[in-house]
């Protein structure tokens, strides 16, 4: 029988390795903030003729935004992100682009103040805490009949937390390069990341309970061995579809789903690892105390009761 248990220290290493590469990003890059989250105008104009990068972004700062952020996000249109903007403002910056470049049509526009992007960034975080306490309590409610059902829901949120962690980290680090923001959709993106990577995590773990109960062995290093053999291939499966469906949903909707398609991708194939790999053993390491080789200890032997 395939020894996948016997490896979980490997699979602990992989996950580490991410999480630790996941903080730096994160700590270093950041997510940069869209404008629901950090307040401000987002301008998107639509020209007639194609216009070179540079010399729109040197356009725009001479219309009195130097500070702007300017991004092309296609053959004709621009997008153009400042500070918050007042209807005048907003029509005297048109009407100077429309003296060098031509016609142009106003595409879209939006605004938030100070005080609505505080709340949706207040909101936002909520409630992806909900969502990870809300499954932590459905999973110990679940795997009540079974000992310790509590160890089943810490081992379950672990693997959780590092599935958004490492979807973060991975964004941060994307968006530093092709200077992606972190929006709402990507706050959907990572709520849907909790509800796939719970499913997964949850039939790893159900299939563990059901072996357990059936005893197909009496160490529990072996039941959880035998599970992860006979869900592997469903979790596969499940993975394989769904980024066929994601792949899809870019190619043919576009950019205004994109962060929400990156990040339920990241989360889904970290989520698939986690799932199989990571969330079983932790279960394994808890069950027999190993927790001492985190750090380099071995686990304390039991010593035998003398006789008589």
């Amino acid at each position: 029988m395939l020894d996948i248990i016997g490896k979980r220290y490997w699979f602990f290493l992989i996950s580490g390795i991410l999480i630790i590469i996941a903080i730096f990003s994160l700590a270093v890059f950041g997510l940069k903030p869209s404008i629901e989250f950090s307040s401000g105008s987002l301008l998107t104009v639509r020209l007639e003729k194609p216009v070179e990068y540079a010399e729109f972004s040197r356009a725009v700062a001479a219309l009195g935004q130097p500070n702007a952020i300017v991004q092309k996000v296609g053959t004709y249109d621009y997008l153009i992100r400042t500070g918050e903007l007042s209807e005048e403002v907003k029509l005297k910056l048109e009407e100077g682009l429309r003296e060098r470049f031509g016609a142009i049509s106003e595409a879209s526009f939006s605004s938030v103040s100070p005080m609505v992007a505080h709340e949706t960034t207040r909101n936002a975080f909520i409630a992806v805490l909900i969502a990870m306490v809300g499954m932590l309590f459905y999973i110990v409610w679940a795997f009540r009949r079974m000992p310790k059902p509590f160890r089943w829901g810490i081992c379950f949120t672990a693997a959780l937390v590092h599935d958004i962690l490492v979807t973060m980290g991975v964004f941060s680090l994307l968006g530093r390069i092709f200077g992606w923001e972190m929006n709402l959709m990507f706050i959907t993106g990572l709520l849907a990341i909790a509800g796939i990577s719970s499913n997964n995590t949850i039939i790893v773990f159900d299939r563990i309970r059901e072996n357990q109960k059936m005893g197909v062995a009496r160490d529990f290093e072996m039941v959880v061995n035998r599970s992860q053999i006979e869900t592997i291939g469903r979790s596969l499966n499940t993975t394989i579809t769904t980024l066929i469906a994601l792949v899809a949903l870019i190619l043919f909707v576009g950019g205004s789903i994109q962060n929400f398609v990156i990040a339920l991708t990241i989360g889904l194939i970290a989520g698939t690892f986690d799932s199989v790999f990571v969330a079983p053993g932790l279960l394994v390491v808890w069950d027999k105390k190993e927790w001492g080789r985190f750090i380099g200890k071995k686990p304390t032997a039991a010593v035998p009761a003398k006789a008589g």
